[in-house]
This record gives C-alpha cells, structure tokens and sequence, in this order.
C-alpha cells in the first residue's frame, strides 16, 4: 500500500501532534475535528509548536509553511473517504471511540487501515464496531510525539497480518519510528509501566518522603530522565493518568494499579497540569514550565 494522504481524527495534543509530525515527513493530513472553534484552535497550537521550532532555528519559515500547508482543516468524517490510512485520536472513551471507528467503517475503503492512538482500551472491543474488524489495529504514539520515536502497535483479536505488516512499514518507513508489536492487553506496555512509576511517585509524595522537586530531580538526574514522574504526569495530563490507572485497576484487580488519593485529589481540583497551567508545578501558556 502506498500512504500519501493521512486522516487523523481528533485534534487534541496528540492529534496536534501526529498531525504535525506527517506533514513534516511530506504526507498530505486531513485533520478532523467537531467543531470549526475546535479546528482553529488545534490548528494555531500546531503553528504555534513549529514557531517554537523556528526560535530555536529547527525550522526554516518555508518549512513552516510548506509543513502547514499540508494539514487541510476537515469537519466532517466523511470527508476522510479519499485518506490511505486513518489515525484516531480522541479522548479515552470506549464508546465515543467506538462510534468514530462504525463512522469510518462506512465512509473508508475496506483496505484502508483504521488505526486507534488509544493507550488503554482493547482494540478488539474497537473493531467490533466495524464490519472490517481486520482491518482494525493500534497504533500508539507517545507524547511529544516529534521527539519520541517509537510506537506500540497493537493486534487485536481479529486484526490481520497483511495489516500489521503494512502499519508497521508505515511506522518504520513513512513516520521513521520503531515500531514493537504488542498483543493487546490492558494498558499494554508503555501506559501500563509508566503509570505506575507515576502512581509510586504519588505514594512517595503522599507519604512525606520527599518534595515532588525532590521526586522529579531523583530520577531526572539519576536515571537520567527527561522529565521526572511528577511533570511527566502533568504533560500526559493527570486526568488520562487517572483514568487509565482506574481502568487496569478495574481490569486487572491487582491493588498496585489504584490511584493515588493525591492524584484524584488533584484532578476533582481541575489542576491536570500543562493543559490548565497548574498541576505538580506551574506552565505557561506555551506549556513551559515556571
């Protein structure tokens, strides 16, 4: 299968952030979301990540345009009918994910591959909302997605061979990513061992064993981390660490995945990190930390 033109459904950070980084591999993206606003404003924090790129000359301003250009603004699903692959991106929720991926099933050739950037849920659950559940597989970026360059991709129950295959050539060869094959189960390996370093982060906090700066710097500088657990959470957004920790703690039973207190505590505050400016520490608009 030749990919030249990519639809992504759901224009948050990780849809910002796909989209972003396929039109600067040269590929054509329709970017979708539910509402014009919503469009706009996923389309100026795109601007607004490349200019960041051009402050720091990793960019050139024709660059920028040529990467802009190639990101078209869609509102509607049916327009992604014309895309060699489709990528979705919107929040994590079963059911809403479940009604994009029977959308897609009726507007998008059977050999086009439906992919799910989901962290957390089974993509066998996904597909069985589709006529083409074969056709159905994971495909897990991980935040920044520019700069991370690996993605899980996730088999489901009936997802095919020839589809793996051909997601993982566009992985390995399209967006220029390792890609490691992961049979599908509850937070699959990425989520499932961050968000409990993350939880035991907040255990260590809750129980006064150290300041979350202490924390961070702990495995920052030792482990030579980009970013401590405590500002890793605030830039995954602690409402998604929340959420997929209660859901492997309701599917696998084990009490090591049960949220900390301090991070519901956190969330019923509103303080979900980046995204509201304030979370275990303090961002500007820019998503720079204070």
């Amino acid at each position: 299968m030749y990919f030249k033109k990519i639809g992504v459904v759901g224009g948050g950070t990780m849809g910002q952030g796909i989209a972003e980084m396929l039109a600067a591999k040269g590929l054509d993206v329709l970017l979708v979301e539910k509402s014009p606003e919503r469009l706009d404003y996923s389309y100026r924090m795109i601007e607004t990540s490349l200019d960041k790129q051009l402050e720091k000359w990793g960019i050139t301003q024709a660059e920028k345009k040529l990467i802009l250009s190639r990101i078209q603004k869609v509102t509607h699903i049916k327009e992604l009918g014309t895309c060699d692959m489709v990528i979705e991106t919107i929040i994590e929720d079963l059911d809403a994910k479940k009604e994009v991926f029977e959308q897609l099933d009726q507007v998008c050739p059977s050999n086009v591959i439906l992919a799910s950037n989901t962290s957390t849920l089974s993509l066998t659950e996904l597909a069985s909302s589709t006529k083409y559940p074969e056709r159905v597989i994971g495909m897990h970026f991980i935040h920044p997605v520019s700069k991370v360059d690996l993605v899980e991709i996730i088999r489901g129950l009936k997802t095919s061979e020839q589809t793996f295959t051909e997601t993982k050539r566009f992985v390995e060869e399209v967006a220029d990513k390792k890609g490691i094959m992961v049979y599908e189960s509850p937070g699959f390996v990425t989520t499932r061992m961050i968000t409990l370093m993350i939880n035991e982060a907040l255990h260590l906090l809750q129980e006064g064993v150290a300041s979350a700066e202490d924390i961070d710097d702990a495995m920052r500088i030792g482990y030579n981390f980009q970013h401590g657990p405590l500002e890793m959470a605030d830039r995954f957004g602690l409402d998604s660490i929340l959420a997929a920790l209660e859901r492997m703690f309701r599917e696998y039973g084990e009490l090591k995945y049960r949220p900390s207190i301090v991070l519901k505590k956190m969330v019923r505050a509103g303080q979900l990190g980046v995204k509201t400016g304030e979370g275990f520490f303090k961002y500007d608009k820019d998503g720079d930390r204070i």
